[in-house]
């Protein structure tokens, strides 16, 4: 027995051994990684001036001092890159602009708010106060700007709020709405099932977003549970939310049905997570199990980066903002085209962030695919940064005129009204938020730097995997492809959700109803489809994103037999892929 017994331990401890030895795994892979002159994003398709990186000591220029309070954002590289640190460095862009920027973390956004506030009010007593700026996500500024500018009424007009057209970069992936794979096999899996995310937040937005062009009900009370529609669990900030799912957190909620509570409670847990980096990063290596069901990499426009200041500082600094704009062009062309530009804006990030290194903020602002704790392939990270020309399209000053940041804004603002119409009946119009004199003055007085290339989007010649699917009630004149002027504000809404999705092909499909022969509705269906992609190629929208098909009668979503069933099955839609 002894012997027996000896031998079982020596295979034990073998096994164990063998176990522990290197084995080959699956790498890590960037997403995008291709070969260009330096990187992957690359501005210049030529040779071009490769600036010095700046130094690690402290400018003490004597130039306009600012305090910069920023979000924990891969966004910002090129921000990072213009700096030099965490207070302007020596030889740095912003130290040739003459400006003494101080960068401090701060992810609270009421905190920020707050701490603008204050700054206008010191500001009206002493124009000699240091300036405050802060920098929010895009499609959070409706809410973010309606409220601020409340807050700010009594110090009076010139001390308003307004957004500084200095977009310096986008989330490109990194912010997510991770759940389980059943949510991509189908989205109506998701009813009945819970979100944690901030809520009014830029994350919950992508779910809004998603779940709106699904035709999905969301919930937008946080203490009710609704079986047949998405519910929010609320978050404290974006690290919270992916807390709450990798703790297996559960709250009590009430009851409702058709809208009205029931008198009962249930008990509901966190089955999906509204987040961004690195808080993927730590639902993946934490507890794992979810995958990416929509994100910034495919809503491409929704979540450029955002700076807020107050009217009557920006209108006393003007030459101070314009010269900000371009170094941080300057820095987007740079950060772009050379990895050693971008590896020294990660090394500043982890200085400002104060978090993990700067490899991490590398990887993270590439972007990966990899295993998480349960095996499952996620996607994690994902960001990109602005030169001047993308700054202008994302502001309408671009080739195509397309308004990208309207478009963000007004849709995200229409979806707070319409959610929570009681605490936000209206939000602050877009052209009184968004100042663009500053960036107009600089593309007039500096068109060399427009030759970076923009960021451009490619799209697949069809789409074969979809992300969302919405069918649309667009009139057109009886039996012919003529669209009706009742349906143009359809089709603008249309418009502007494809603008903000910018990553991803749309799919105008045409349906009938079995009337009439094959021939005549398969014709007719083509001809309507083609009507609403010409409408939307008119609007901005390129020739190689948009696909049109006819489907005649032969994809009935309802029973033709009866007169509600044949229209339903009249219909146009809108289908989002790659």
């Amino acid at each position: 027995m002894l012997i027996i017994a000896g031998v079982v331990t020596a295979v034990i401890f073998s096994v164990r051994w063998y176990q522990r030895l290197p084995k080959a795994s699956v790498k890590s892979m960037a997403i995008g990684t291709v070969t260009l002159p330096d990187a992957r994003d690359a501005s210049f398709s030529t040779a071009t001036v490769k600036l010095p990186l700046p130094s690690t000591e402290e400018a003490l220029n004597g130039g306009t001092v600012i305090t910069w309070e920023r979000m924990a954002w891969n966004s910002q590289f090129s921000a990072m890159y213009a700096n030099g640190g965490p207070r302007t460095t020596r030889g740095s862009l912003f130290d040739k602009a003459h400006l003494d920027v101080k960068y401090i973390r701060q992810d609270d956004c009421n905190k920020q708010m707050a701490d603008l506030v204050k700054f206008a009010s010191d500001y009206k007593t002493n124009s000699n106060t240091t300036g405050v700026l802060i920098t929010f996500m895009g499609d959070g500024m409706p809410a973010f700007m309606t409220s601020l500018a409340k807050e700010l009424e009594p110090l009076g007009p010139e001390y308003q709020p307004i957004i500084l057209p200095i977009a310096h970069g986008k989330s490109y992936g990194e912010d997510q709405v991770m759940g389980p794979q059943s949510w991509k096999q189908d989205p109506k899996n998701a009813l009945g099932r819970t979100v944690a995310g901030v809520l009014r937040d830029g994350d919950i937005n992508i779910l809004l977003k998603w779940a709106g062009d699904n035709g999905l009900k969301v919930n937008p009370d946080e203490t009710t549970y609704d079986k047949e529609a998405i519910n929010i669990i609320a978050a404290n900030d974006f690290l919270d939310a992916p807390a709450k799912y990798i703790t297996g957190y559960t709250e009590s909620r009430k009851l409702v049905v058709d809208g009205r509570t029931t008198g009962k409670d249930t008990v509901v847990g966190v089955d999906a997570v509204a987040t961004w980096t690195p808080g993927d990063v730590n639902v993946a290596k934490k507890r794992g199990g979810l995958v990416t069901i929509a994100s910034t990499r495919q809503y491409a426009s929704q979540m450029p980066n955002q700076t807020i200041a107050i009217k009557k500082w920006a209108y006393d600094h003007r030459t101070d903002i314009e010269n900000m704009i371009v170094a941080l062009a300057e820095a987007g062309d740079q950060v772009r085209s050379f990895n050693e530009a971008k590896a020294f804006a990660a090394r500043v990030s982890a200085e400002v962030y104060n978090e993990q290194d700067a490899a991490y903020w590398l990887k993270y602002y590439n972007g990966v695919e990899e295993n998480d704790v349960q095996g499952l392939k996620v996607t994690l990270g994902g960001s990109m940064v602005f030169n001047l020309a993308d700054m202008a399209n994302t502001y309408g000053l671009g080739e195509d005129k397309v308004d990208r940041y309207r478009a963000v804004y007004n849709t995200f603002g229409n979806l707070m009204v319409q959610l929570y119409p009681s605490l936000m009946p209206t939000f602050m119009p877009y052209e009184k938020a968004v100042d663009k004199s500053f960036l107009l003055s600089v593309i007039s007085n500096h068109p060399e730097l427009l030759k970076g290339k923009a960021l451009e989007a490619t799209y697949a010649a069809n789409i074969t995997s979809e992300v969302s699917s919405k069918s649309y009630s667009i009139e057109f004149e009886s039996g012919s492809a003529n669209i009706r002027p009742s349906s143009y504000r359809l089709l603008d809404e249309i418009f502007e959700s494809a603008v903000v999705a910018e990553g991803l092909k749309v799919g105008v499909y045409g349906h009938t109803d079995n009337a009439g022969t094959d021939a005549v509705n398969n014709l007719l269906s083509e001809k309507r489809a083609a009507a609403v992609k010409a409408y939307l190629l008119k609007k901005g929208l390129k020739e190689t994103r948009v696909e049109a098909e006819g489907f005649g009668s032969s994809r009935p979503v309802a029973d033709n037999a009866t007169e509600a069933g044949r229209r339903k099955n009249r219909r146009v839609e809108i289908v989002l892929g790659e």
